[in-house]
């Protein structure tokens, strides 16, 4: 997380990570979102890419820097070093394909490796344009997510489907987690027993103005 100098206003940059098996439409997904684009000749990922796309949560700006993992198993030793700093993670299956929603237990545990428990977690059903070879259920996902605390969407990169609020759904649930996390540490409770004690009404106004755009909605 960034912060701009005084004055400024304050501004967020969150890494997000997109992983899954190969072909599930993690590129696609990506692209739909930052520049509202689908390839259908999309070729498999090389070890990673990366999207940086602006969003305003809660009258602040965030950069979401969103990267796109290569699911093949040959790129995994190269893709485990970019989860680092991960404070989001979309973990993505093809619905029309059983074997990747098999692989969601085996990617949340890497995510669970490499990241931070913190991490705001996204469990995203793709492809669901394809309704009439579907192999996963809508309620067998819900079971999965509950069971394991993660959020729940379907998603169709082809036609734009919950794409949007997929993402954004990712980098709220970040922007929460970090300002809980800023109301809970040593030094904003500290600055709150401080201004308690000599507290001014400017004073007050200040401090709410400074620190009440923070808190989560």
């Amino acid at each position: 997380m960034g912060e701009e100098e005084e004055g400024t206003g304050e501004e967020y940059l969150f890494k997000i990570v997109v992983i899954g098996d190969s072909a599930v439409g993690k590129s696609n997904l990506l692209s739909r979102f930052a520049r509202n684009e689908f390839d259908h000749n999309t070729k498999a990922t090389i070890g990673v890419e990366f999207q940086t796309v602006c969003v305003e949560i809660n009258g602040k700006e965030v950069k979401a820097q969103i990267w796109d993992t290569a699911g093949q198993e040959r790129f995994r030793a190269v893709t485990s070093a970019y989860y680092r700093g991960a404070v989001g993670a979309l973990v993505v299956y093809d619905i029309s394909r059983k074997t990747t929603f098999e692989s969601v237990s085996r990617w949340l545990d890497e995510l669970n490796t490499h990241c931070d428990t913190a991490v705001a977690r996204l469990l995203v059903g793709n492809k669901c344009d394809l309704e009439n070879i579907r192999e996963v259920s809508v309620d067998e996902a819900k079971s999965v997510a509950e069971s394991e605390g993660l959020f729940f969407i379907e998603t169709s990169a082809l036609d734009s489907t919950n794409v949007r609020t997929a993402f954004e759904i990712a980098i709220k649930e970040i922007y929460n987690n970090i300002s809980r996390k800023l109301l809970n540490s040593d030094s904003y409770k500290a600055e709150l027993s401080v201004n308690r004690v000599s507290l001014t009404k400017d004073g007050a106004d200040s401090n709410r103005s400074r620190l009440g755009s923070c808190c989560s909605s």
